[in-house]
């Protein structure tokens, strides 16, 4: 008996003791690499199980394991996964996450032709918005809202969907270059950027970097005021995806899906993204919807060579807001539609006459296509290369009448068919020495005319093309933004109004040569450019069908820029950066700004003279760091064109040469973490844009010929309009709890300015401010750390601030006060901004 006992107790020690050796007891701390900041909320989970916990408010974790030994996999929203093996009770210590939103991080196809600020040790003023923050924030904003709460930034949101503009230290979008993987996407033209074109853009980005001023961009072209660099998703490592939907003000909705195969053993990669939208729009009767695709191959076949395939697009119609005067918006409120009219105008024009679509629809289809390679020669040297190409294709249907009839809607097609290719070598010469070289070569034809798009009440449109005759309409585009860009009008006889092609080609080659050491780097920046333009009339000449070219223009254009650095103390640096750039002109300012004619206007316009000069301080450090930019940039021999808005004998177009332009000033941002759970980022700058000196204007009539002699045009120490001056913001993120946190974003405008004619004074705008809001929350799943469901809602301008967003006139204050709002002449046409707005989002990532 007393065996049997002791065998008993032998058998239940051991499977104690068994049981005992097979848990653990394991402790540590997660941090974030770099920073040693705490991680709060952090997953911890023992791999396999649905055993876990969170980190608290100072990163550590403790947690029990149902085995002796494994595996701990541990995840943080927006940081890199990580795996860790234990055995037995331990106390893992400090563990530290890299974040995911590091540009370090991304898969970056054609890194050296995208030219991040990171790539060259020679800063610039500089501001990088994250994925996470744009996964959170960007809702259904185009990209220059999400881009507002960087310094010398402001958006102007004009009414209807993708309608917006953007501003960069006093420089509208045309002058600011914006990239896509390296790829330049603002028109060959006229420099514009039309945001409805890019609407799904921001469900792709990994990243977007906004350089102000010189920046760091070595390809051949001359931006103003700066340069913005959009970064997609081209090759994930993991394997993934997510499925999000939102919900919004004014019956938005949007459906996105998107998965990613990651790279398996052969090397391959696929990612794809389709997406959904609509809604009725803020402003009165500016319905639109549209669709976003993305779609992305990628291939490794060895460690020398990385290929990526990339197409993405996002064809959209959208109706227009109508411009008005301040005095109707303060009589019809901010949602106030000028365009929505009654009686022969009536809003019952297009497609079915079902009172939506006002004064107008907005039709396009810009798909993007681009090959990526990137070769590592050796350990010293690659080459990254992108071959592209966009076809656009659209148009802007508005309705005609005949007396109180609607009969048909014409359009006003804009199209075109661009090719280019971006080249750059890297060489690392040797420790302290950096060679870049490159090429930028574009093809570019513009397809521009008037059609019909729909017929209502009739069946053909009679037209006349001016030299050959009448002839008859009897075909129609179309309102459909997929059926226009498969089935776009090539018959040149079933077009009037205006018929004529641009040829825009661009060469040219790029060079830097960087050095550094420990503390001080300097380089030295060059680029030679050459540009043509030939334009070519169908629609005014002898036969219908035929075809007369204009004279070929030819610009040499060029760029230098240099720089140097010196670190004073561990995390003190200071910069300093000159360039000058001989920019062509735009294709629009060679011509007579009426359509229909193929009249150069000579003499000639020459090239824009660009001088820019800056200076920085970075200050990073523990929980704080800082950066403090100043600049001046000189804009000289800026041409600008307008008319008198007459289509016949009556016109009067000028041209008004010998612009300059002076913007000056200084940028502060400030990013803190007061506490674990907090962080608070600010910013403020101090802006003044002035034109300096006079310039001289040129008139001229419909053929091109000029009116009388030159006029001097009085326009020094007018201030430039268009945005604020002085702007300032305070952004702040709390975590109330593990995965739930709360934020919010204030905006400050002062000393605005209206646009509107040269040769008045602009008029000082009221100054405003906002306030956005939102809460995040994520909910783990599974157990898979990547399996999560997301939570987020914006609420936007909370307290409803209404403020005057935009001024285009120079009437001044009337001595009638009620004949002014806050100061301003409300018989100035202008635009409020948007009220109280909102969004809901519930994403699932797997």
């Amino acid at each position: 008996m007393r065996k049997t006992t002791q065998s008993l107790l032998i058998v239940v020690a051991f499977l104690f003791t068994t049981v005992i050796m097979a848990q653990s007891n394991l402790k540590g701390k997660i941090l974030e690499t770099g920073t040693n900041m705490p991680l709060p909320g952090a997953n911890v989970v023992e791999k396999g199980t649905t055993n876990g916990t969170s980190t608290d408010f100072e990163g550590n974790f403790m947690l029990e394991t149902e085995s002796n030994s494994g595996q701990l996999v541990i995840s943080y929203v927006g940081y890199e996964t990580l795996t860790i093996s234990f055995n037995g009770n331990a106390d893992l210590g400090s563990i530290t996450l890299t974040s995911d939103n590091s540009l370090e991080e991304i898969v970056i196809t054609a890194g050296g032709v995208i030219d991040l600020a990171e790539d060259r040790k020679t800063p610039v003023a500089v501001s990088t918005i994250k994925s996470n923050e744009i996964r959170e924030k960007a809702a259904n904003w185009d990209l220059p809202e999400l881009l507002k709460s960087t310094p010398s930034v402001q958006n102007i949101k004009a009414g209807g969907f993708g309608d917006g503009a953007m501003y960069l230290r006093g420089f509208d979008q045309t002058n600011t270059a914006f990239l896509l993987n390296g790829q330049p996407i603002n028109g060959m033209e006229d420099g514009k950027m039309y945001w409805s074109n890019w609407s799904g853009v921001l469900d792709v980005a990994n990243a977007v970097q906004v350089q102000r001023g010189l920046g760091a961009s070595k390809l051949a072209i001359s931006s103003v005021g700066g340069t913005v660099n959009v970064v997609t998703k081209t090759i994930d490592n993991k394997k993934g995806g997510f499925i999000q939907q939102m919900v919004a003000n004014d019956n938005y909705t949007k459906t996105t899906a998107y998965y990613s195969t990651g790279v398996n053993e052969k090397g391959w990669s696929f990612a794809a993204m389709l997406g959904h939208w609509q809604g009725d729009g803020y402003v009165n009767y500016t319905d639109g919807q549209g669709q976003t695709y993305f779609l992305s191959v990628g291939y490794k076949p060895s460690d020398s060579h990385v290929l990526n395939f990339l197409v993405t697009g996002a064809p959209q119609w959208h109706a227009a807001a109508g411009s008005g005067s301040i005095g109707d918006f303060l009589e019809n409120g901010r949602r106030y539609n000028s365009w929505n009219f009654s009686g022969v105008n009536s809003p019952n024009t297009l497609h079915g006459g079902n009172n939506v679509y006002p004064g107008g629809r907005n039709i396009y289809h810009k798909p993007v296509a681009n090959l990526s390679w990137d070769w590592t020669i050796n350990d010293k040297s690659s080459l990254s290369t992108v071959l592209y190409g966009s076809m656009g294709r659209g148009s802007f249907a508005q309705a005609r009448t005949s007396g109180d009839e609607v009969t048909y809607a014409r359009g006003s097609n804009n199209n075109h068919n661009w090719y280019g290719l971006v080249s750059n070598y890297n060489n690392q010469l040797s420790e302290n020495f950096n060679l870049n070289l490159g090429a930028d070569m574009r093809f570019y034809n513009g397809i521009h005319f008037r059609d019909v798009r729909e017929f209502i009440t009739v069946s053909s449109v009679s037209a006349s093309s001016g030299y050959s005759g009448s002839y008859e309409l009897t075909e129609a585009g179309g309102i459909n933004p997929w059926s226009v860009f498969f089935n776009p009008n090539t018959d040149h006889g079933q077009r009037f109004g205006y018929d004529y092609e641009e040829q825009i080609n661009y060469a040219g080659i790029f060079g830097q040569l960087e050095y550094a050491n420990d503390a001080f780097s300097a380089f030295f920046q060059g680029a030679l450019s050459t540009q043509s333009h030939v334009r070519t009339e169908f629609l005014n000449v002898s036969q219908l069908g035929q075809s007369e070219e204009s004279e070929k223009v030819n610009n040499p254009g060029y760029n230098m820029k240099v720089g140097a650095a010196y670190e004073i103390a561990e995390n003190h640096k200071l910069f300093a950066n000159a360039g000058y750039y001989s920019r062509q002109p735009f294709h629009d300012v060679l011509f007579r700004n009426n359509r229909g004619s193929n009249e150069l206007l000579k003499p000639e316009v020459e090239n824009e003279k660009i001088t820019g000069l800056e200076a920085g301080y970075q200050l990073g450090g523990y929980g704080f760091s800082a950066n403090l930019n100043v600049y001046h940039t000189t804009w000289d021999n800026r041409t600008l064109l307008s008319d008198n808005g007459q289509q016949d004998a009556a016109y009067v177009g000028f041209q008004t040469q010998g612009v300059k332009q002076v913007h000056m000033g200084i940028e502060l941002e400030v990013f803190t973490r007061p506490f674990d759970n907090l962080r608070l980022n600010g910013f403020l700058s101090l802006g003044d844009w002035k034109f300096v000196g006079n310039a001289s204007q040129r008139s001229f009539n419909q053929d091109g010929n000029e009116i009388g002699t030159a006029v001097e045009v009085e326009i020094d120490g007018f201030n430039v309009g268009g945005a604020a001056q002085v702007t300032g913001g305070i952004n702040a993120d709390y975590m109330i709890l593990p995965r739930f946190s709360v934020d919010g974003a204030w905006n400050w405008y002062n000393d605005m300015y209206s646009t509107g004619s040269l040769t008045q004074p602009t008029i000082a705008m009221p100054s405003y401010d906002t306030f956005d809001a939102g809460i995040s929350y994520k909910m783990l799943l599974g157990t898979d750390s990547r399996q999560s469901l997301q939570l987020r809602f914006n609420l936007n301008n909370v307290f409803d601030e209404v403020y005057l967003e935009s001024v285009d006139g120079n009437l001044a204050a009337s001595s009638d006060s009620s004949q002014n709002y806050k100061g301003v002449n409300i018989n100035n046409t202008g635009r409020f901004g948007y009220g109280r707005t909102w969004n809901f989002s519930l994403r699932y990532n797997f």
